[in-house]
């Protein structure tokens, strides 16, 4: 059972006269259609996974009006589907995950840019960006800069976002430039709603086919030498038709204030964090009407000069505020007003930090300073006390703790069954000795975090039998690399596993086998097995993954000898096998399969089973695992093996001994790792396993009645 969009799957229908209410992706989701998209392509990754997700769903209605949905295998794919809109008018939209899918991206986009395009293309963006990111700290708009893309930030109000997303096909189209549009987290999720307008099957479309190839244009390929005449293009005719479009249609946003002397020149999709600051300054209403005027650019590359230029003239000081370094915006105004010897002092950097997120604090402090300096007269005694507030309470509260709160690193969710294969490779390096680790991209690097805190690189999505490339050669044993099976599938498969064969690597690499991209949703992948497997699956509470042997097929096709395909949740087979690879006097590559599904979808898919047969009536059996208090003792050797959330501590019952014992809390799925470990490590005996039976059968009943009089009849009095 997957998750359903079908809520979402109904808004998009919505049509002129409707209102549409919910979160900006889906908004954006929307905003393709009535633009009449033509294909759409992507890579999942927060926080645009869901409009992926959500057209992959939709493929029925998306089929009525003859869209293309693909669900790529990485982003140089999606990229490359672009390519169609080199030759023919097709609107084209692709979406990945920020600075990580670029790069994966970039080779696809170059080639791409240069050439131009002739039907308008959308890369929709999630730039994750700042402290609460989950990927490396570079911003999307250096590849704008370099490749010639527009590059567009929306204000996050929807109606605005939906405008923005016609806007830049029709910007597209107009300048021959791809257009990318970043939106950062919150602009995914804010919620609102817009005047919907109907969605367009477009004029070209799986409904309406091409009847033959554009003819032959060497103009239109990116290869010498007509690239050195797209370099002149991009310069003389592109960059200047995309100014003269985002002048001529206002797409970048000049909102007046009384303070007419001063300026703040901002990213649209830090308009709400920056008017909510001002408003703590009291340099703005609850309506956003601002004190000090503003320039917001919904499009921030190219920028429009004699837009910037006009916004700056006359004013003692402009700020401009933007997120993340270099400051590529600020430079560049920066040499547009020396250009034009415009004197107007310019800050940026100098009051606001360079590097992480802008939040309302934050810019609450940078905007304090730039008032105290030009708007003297101005009252800032009570965002200075609220700034200095909140300090003092983080100070209080930091006061009040004995010692630091302890920290709480993120995990494998409950049962995952990747957490087992980490507790076996601790076993093993007791055994033959530590090892270079070379981890991954997904769900396997909280294997990185303790307990475990395995891993010493992390270079890319599938890239990491790759970056032990130049390690294992210099080492005297064995080193592994992890990836996981949608790491296999997006990159690590060529990189990877090729390359080592191709130079007879004696390496060992483990692959998560868990039946999805899960870190990213998970989404299904070429190794899935499909639904008719699920439903004709007879216990439908063991694991499917191993109904696709697509993974083990194709290693054994490239020539993969030494291949050994294990269930995860059987820590000791697995810790042998791992020691067999580290050991072993074969010399190429080893892999190791690690099989289990992925705990949320099996829970997705056995729960409502299970309410099914409750419902009607029928036994079921549900296992629970307990640790017996009487003979834990204390050692917690478990703990430190599993860390599972669900296995904790409590107080000693025995008034005698002080140290806690262990305990398995509510939570537990019975995935039986705590048990496993404890004969694996041979630890102490004190797990339990336990059938917890729902509608028994009455020799059930009878047979536990019996047993519960002995019980009393054997305990004293």
């Amino acid at each position: 059972m997957e998750v359903s969009f079908s809520k979402e799957i109904e808004a998009l229908r919505l049509g002129a006269g409707d209102t549409f209410h919910g979160e900006g992706i889906l908004a954006i989701t929307k905003g393709l259609l009535q633009s009449g998209v033509a294909y759409v392509g992507g890579y999942q990754g927060a926080p645009v996974s869901h409009l992926l997700d959500v057209m992959v769903q939709a493929k029925p209605y998306m089929d009525e009006l003859g869209v293309h949905v693909e669900a790529c295998s990485n982003e140089a794919s999606a990229a490359a589907m672009l390519g169609a809109s080199i030759h023919y008018p097709l609107r084209g939209a692709v979406t990945w995950k920020s600075i990580v899918g670029t790069n994966v991206a970039a080779d696809a986009l170059s080639n791409l840019s240069s050439p131009g395009v002739k039907g308008g293309v959308l890369i929709v963006v999630g730039e994750d960006y700042g402290e609460g990111a989950s990927v490396i700290q570079e911003r999307t708009h250096a590849y704008a800069l370099k490749s010639g893309m527009c590059l567009l930030d929306p204000r996050p109000e929807l109606g605005r976002m939906v405008d923005m997303v016609e806007h830049g096909f029709r910007l597209s189209e107009t300048s021959s430039m791809p257009c990318m549009m970043e939106l950062r987290i919150r602009t995914c999720h804010v919620r609102g709603s817009f005047e919907c307008r109907d969605n367009l099957p477009p004029p070209v479309s799986t409904r309406a086919l091409m009847d033959e190839p554009a003819g032959f244009d060497y103009m239109r390929l990116a290869h010498p030498p007509v690239t050195f005449r797209h370099e002149k293009l991009k310069g003389e005719e592109r960059i200047p038709a995309a100014r003269r479009y985002i002048a001529e249609h206002g797409l970048n946003e000049s909102i007046p204030g009384k303070h007419e002397d001063l300026g703040l020149i901002v990213q649209g999709g830090l308009y709400n964090a920056l008017v909510r600051s001002l408003q703590q300054l009291g340099l703005a209403d609850a309506f956003g009407a601002t004190d000090i005027p503003l320039l917001v650019l919904n499009v921030t590359y190219p920028l429009v000069p004699e837009q910037v230029a006009d916004f700056c003239a006359r004013k003692r000081a402009v700020l401009v505020v933007e997120e993340g370094q270099p400051e590529y915006i600020e430079q560049e105004i920066a040499t547009l007003l020396r250009r034009r010897a415009i004197p107007t002092p310019l800050h940026g950097c100098d009051l606001l930090p360079p590097a992480g997120e802008l939040g309302v604090e934050v810019l609450a402090g940078g905007l304090s300073n730039f008032a105290a300096r030009y708007l003297p007269q101005h009252a800032l005694d009570s965002a200075q006390g609220w700034l200095a507030g909140n300090h003092q309470r983080r100070a209080a509260v930091a006061a009040k703790l004995d010692a630091p709160l302890p920290a709480r690193p993120p995990s494998f969710c409950i049962g995952c069954p990747e957490r087992p294969v980490f507790a076996a490779l601790k076993l093993a390096q007791q055994d033959s000795g530590p090892v270079h680790i070379a981890a991954d991209i997904g769900c396997h690097a909280f294997g990185t975090f303790e307990p475990f805190s395995m891993g010493h690189s992390i270079l890319g999505y599938g890239m990491s039998l790759a970056s032990r490339a130049g390690v294992s050669p210099m080492m005297q044993r064995r080193a592994l690399s992890i990836m996981g099976d949608g790491g296999f599938w997006h990159n690590g498969l060529l990189t990877g596993v090729q390359s080592a064969l191709f130079n007879g690597d004696d390496a060992v690499l483990l692959i998560f086998k868990n039946g999805y991209t899960s870190a990213t949703g998970t989404q299904d992948i070429i190794s899935t097995p499909d639904d008719e497997v699920k439903e004709r699956a007879v216990d439908k509470q063991q694991s499917l993954v191993d109904k696709n042997t697509t993974i083990e097929s194709t290693l054994e096709g490239l020539g993969v000898q030494w291949l050994r395909t294990v269930h995860t949740y059987d820590v000791d087979r697995m810790r042998a096998t791992l020691n067999e690879a580290f050991t072993t006097g074969f010399v190429g590559l080893k892999v190791i399969v690690a099989e289990g599904e992925c705990q949320l979808e099996r829970q997705r898919r056995i729960k409502p089973w299970i309410a099914g047969l409750l419902k009607r009536g029928e036994r079921v059996v549900r296992v629970k695992y307990g640790v017996d208090e009487d003979v834990c003792n204390g050692d917690h050797a478990c703990i430190r093996l599993s860390g599972c959330p669900t296995l904790t501590i409590k107080d000693n019952p025995d008034p005698l001994k002080v140290d806690p014992v262990a305990v398995v809390i509510d939570g537990c799925v019975g995935c039986g790792l705590c048990g496993a470990n404890a004969h694996a490590a041979t630890l102490c005996p004190s797990f339990y396993r336990a059938e917890v039976v729902q509608n028994p059968k009455w020799h059930e009943r009878l047979l536990h009645s019996l047993r519960g009089a002995l019980v009393r009849a054997l305990q004293p009095a």
